[in-house]
């Protein structure tokens, strides 16, 4: 069983404190550096008690989504100090899933995002795709 304890990402080296949504837009941002596709930010708080926000992105092969998993670890560990609870799925497997407790980020290719649909399945949640500020 899982409980979420707090909607705040905190750290214990002195490192800024960044909360849900902001730990949520910053996902979507380096998301969009490693150039991952269609990202959307569901918000999940008063709908959902295990997380506050899912980010849900694409990559276009299975390189990519390891990638975008490497890239979204290393950044939010050194800039954050902030490690997944855990990490499931392999590229292979065309979805990865990062746990970071208040959000969970999920990596898929077009197909297996078209199959699963989490979007449908939250259609009742706010949400807001990411502008890149490359666009």
């Amino acid at each position: 069983m899982r409980f979420k304890i707090s909607s705040t990402a905190i750290t214990s080296t002195g490192a800024r404190i960044i909360n849900s949504e902001q730990l949520a837009q910053t996902i979507a941002r380096i998301a969009d550096e490693k150039k991952a596709d269609d990202i959307l930010v569901i918000d999940l708080r008063g709908i959902s008690t295990f997380t506050d926000f899912f980010v849900i992105c694409s990559g276009n092969s299975e390189p990519h989504l390891k990638a975008v998993a490497a890239e979204l670890s290393d950044r939010l560990r050194t800039e954050h100090q902030l490690r997944p609870l855990s990490i499931d799925g392999v590229p292979g497997s065309q979805w990865v899933v990062a746990d970071y407790i208040d959000v969970i980020v999920h990596i898929f290719t077009s197909e297996k995002r078209k199959l699963y649909s989490l979007e449908d399945l939250w259609s009742d949640a706010p949400r807001s795709t990411f502008v890149s500020a490359g666009t």
